[in-house]
């Protein structure tokens, strides 16, 4: 049994690891909505959804999003750790006042999945709502 958001997260990190410009996923609803969290809040620079040459299946092309540090110019990711929280053998689910607890000190965000839709944790926390802790991003 295969995870596709892991696959999501794992792609984009190992993609800018090796600094490449673009990464491109098999397309999903959850899949499209977690990425554009990401562009939301400033880890990617662009989400959308594209046809692959002549079939019909669609896919979610992200263009990656790099800082400069230094006079050298060099460039490092906007990414720096993707943490899968919630798997497929064992779903994490909080409420709103406990989803911070996952995010283990390292700052950046927590995609959450609740009935009110996918959001991040700041965004849970303001609207009251709990639900799955699907992944951290920093």
């Amino acid at each position: 049994m295969t995870d596709p958001i892991a696959d999501l997260l794992i792609r984009i990190k190992n993609a800018q690891a090796v600094f490449h410009e673009t990464v491109s996923v098999p397309f999903s609803t959850m899949k499209f909505k977690i990425a554009k969290i990401l562009e939301r809040e400033g880890f990617v620079e662009l989400v959308e959804i594209r046809r692959k040459r002549s079939k019909a299946k669609k896919i979610i092309k992200i263009i990656l999003k790099y800082t400069e540090k230094g006079l050298g110019q060099e460039k490092i990711p906007a990414i720096s750790g993707v943490e899968r929280i919630s798997k497929p053998g064992r779903r994490i689910y909080a409420g709103p006042k406990e989803i911070k607890k996952y995010g283990k000190g390292r700052g950046g965000i927590i995609i959450v999945s609740t009935p009110k839709g996918i959001m991040t944790d700041r965004e849970a926390r303001k609207q009251n709502t709990g639900g799955e802790v699907i992944c951290q991003v920093w």
